[in-house]
């Protein structure tokens, strides 16, 4: 079985890969093991996790993760939204489409890493646009009543993972604007989890190539 790491945004990624990609790629013999990035750690040995500030503390984890020989795979699970200023290739991003622009930046990324085992992953536009493949089932594990204002102005995106990125507009602020009870690392992996991988897949392109790789690897 080939062992895959990877390294994710938080404790909801962690969780998702951890319950409901790890165990799917089983069956494809690979074995995924999902670790968090820490953004600070103090003198005493205590880490901190969240808020990336710089793209140093990614490239640093990835490069720690690409020391196990044993690893025939080092993957991540960051968030498109809200990347470090200094991510390679934000400074130059181009593309017409938010698909175009984070292949731009995983080019680049990948480029800097410049390992052959390094596969990089970009959630568009956030691990959040995955609940949007049925947000009915946001509603359903909240055991709220479905609220209709949810959906509106959807239908001119054509997939989930083109839900834009604006500070109030992001898919995780439009939730927390209806569903005021939502708790990421709670509910994130039970909505994604109760949804279905071949639902996600279906509407999220970009996660599906990452998810296809991984596969064949």
């Amino acid at each position: 079985m080939k062992k895959v790491l990877a390294l994710c945004e938080g404790q909801t990624e962690e969780t998702f890969i951890r319950d409901v990609l790890a165990p799917h790629l089983v069956t494809f013999d690979k074995h995924l093991v999902p670790t968090q990035l820490v953004t600070k750690e103090t003198r005493s040995g205590k880490q901190f996790r969240g808020g990336v500030a710089a793209y140093s503390q990614i490239r640093r984890h990835i490069q720690n993760l690409l020391r196990d020989k044993h690893a025939a795979c080092v993957t991540t699970m960051l968030d498109y939204y809200g990347l470090p200023s200094d991510f390679p290739g934000k400074q130059n991003l181009q593309g017409n489409t938010p698909h175009a622009r984070v292949a731009w930046l995983e080019k680049d990324f990948a480029r800097d890493i410049n390992d052959h085992r390094f596969l990089p992953y970009l959630t568009l536009h956030e691990f959040e646009a995955l609940l949007f493949a049925n947000p009915a089932v946001i509603f359903d594990v909240l055991a709220q009543p479905v609220q209709n204002a949810l959906f509106r102005n959807l239908n001119r995106f054509s997939s989930p993972e083109e839900i834009d990125d604006g500070q109030a507009t992001h898919p995780a602020a439009r939730i927390r604007q209806h569903l005021p009870g939502y708790r990421k690392p709670l509910h994130g992996p039970l909505i994604a989890k109760r949804i279905g991988l071949p639902a996600i897949r279906s509407q999220c392109s970009h996660f599906d190539a990452w998810l296809r790789a991984l596969e064949q690897l």
